[in-house]
């Protein structure tokens, strides 16, 4: 291994462009699509990884007659090859970023109801303060694969599976049960998750499952009747409650208006799920351009641990009454 690390100091160019080219082999898992690449035949890209392995005395593929793979001196090689050439853009970037401000698209994507309702009025001050920035913003309750599909960052609302994300906390995703004034009026108001029973409870079709209407009660943790009305999208339900027809549980940030309003009341608060965590997420390998730090920066300073919630500039209603969460100030950045 010795070959390896005595050799690091003499880096050229023509070096630098081996590498580009032993990595391209092995992502592409051909010399053809690396040769396509860098618009060279397939015999000129052996020649690089040829002259890397005479440099440094040591093979880095294992050659057969049907296929080939990396030695155990190339897997490390390879690695040790990313980190040099990821070094070197972020270099290049970072002084190109200290010549010019935030500018360029950014693609984000984020929930529907969460994205619809805060995400997006956002948007326009962020755009307001950074002229020179365009925006897409996807809404989307499906995974995105931020990699794949070219997105910058997104919001992800639930524990977190990918850690070769870049993770910041923004405030915990409450819940909250409501139905307007009138529906409590002429049908009564729940007062244990099994009063529901005899309720119009309207559904979200799309619930994770250790969400979906899992209250917590005296008998531990209890589910809902079959709904009539189900829908896949938050402000579908929200509109039936607001039209007194049945109870809703979905999101806070969705109903708190109507709830500041007088337009929904809240019930059951002591047997709310737990709020889950929300997440900005980003690719650990995207590079710290303007555009990308502004905008972290300003959704920490909008919705982080810290902020002072958006929708009433005071303590979530539901904070303090058993809805299974802190206050967004008690979260932790990830």
């Amino acid at each position: 291994m010795n070959n390896i690390t005595n050799h690091w100091f003499a880096i050229d160019m023509d070096k630098l462009r081996s590498m580009e080219v032993f990595v391209a082999a092995v992502d592409a898992g051909s010399f053809t699509a690396a040769a396509a690449r860098f618009r060279m035949s397939p015999v000129m890209v052996g020649k690089h990884i040829a002259q890397l392995e005479s440099t440094l005395g040591a093979r880095l593929l294992a050659r057969t007659t049907r296929r080939q793979g990396l030695t155990e001196i190339g897997q490390q090689y390879v690695e040790q090859c990313r980190a040099i050439l990821a070094q070197i853009v972020a270099a290049e970037t970072g002084a190109e970023a200290m010549r010019a401000g935030p500018r360029g698209r950014l693609k984000i994507t984020a929930p529907v109801s969460f994205g619809s309702e805060w995400v997006g009025p956002a948007m326009t001050d962020y755009l307001t303060l950074h002229p020179e920035v365009s925006l897409d913003l996807n809404l989307n309750d499906r995974m995105v694969d931020l990699v794949d599909e070219g997105y910058d960052a997104a919001i992800r609302i639930g524990d977190l599976e990918d850690s070769s994300m870049v993770a910041r906390a923004l405030f915990p995703y409450a819940m909250v049960i409501c139905a307007s004034p009138d529906y409590l009026a002429r049908r009564g108001t729940p007062r244990t998750p099994a009063d529901l029973a005899g309720h119009e409870c309207l559904d979200f079709m799309h619930w994770p499952h250790s969400v979906r209407w899992r209250l917590r009660g005296a008998q531990g943790v209890n589910g809902v009747p079959p709904s009539r009305f189900r829908a896949n999208n938050g402000q579908a339900l929200r509109m039936a409650a607001l039209r007194g027809f049945g109870i809703v549980m979905q999101a806070e940030v969705l109903l708190a208006q109507d709830i500041a309003a007088g337009r929904l009341a809240p019930i059951l608060a002591e047997h709310l799920p737990a709020a889950r965590p929300m997440h900005l997420v980003y690719p650990r390998d995207r590079q710290a351009t303007p555009k990308l730090t502004t905008f972290v920066d300003f959704m920490l300073e909008r919705f982080g641990p810290a902020a002072r919630l958006p929708w009433a500039g005071e303590p979530s209603p539901i904070w303090g009454h058993g809805g299974g969460a802190e206050p967004p100030n008690g979260a932790q950045l990830a």
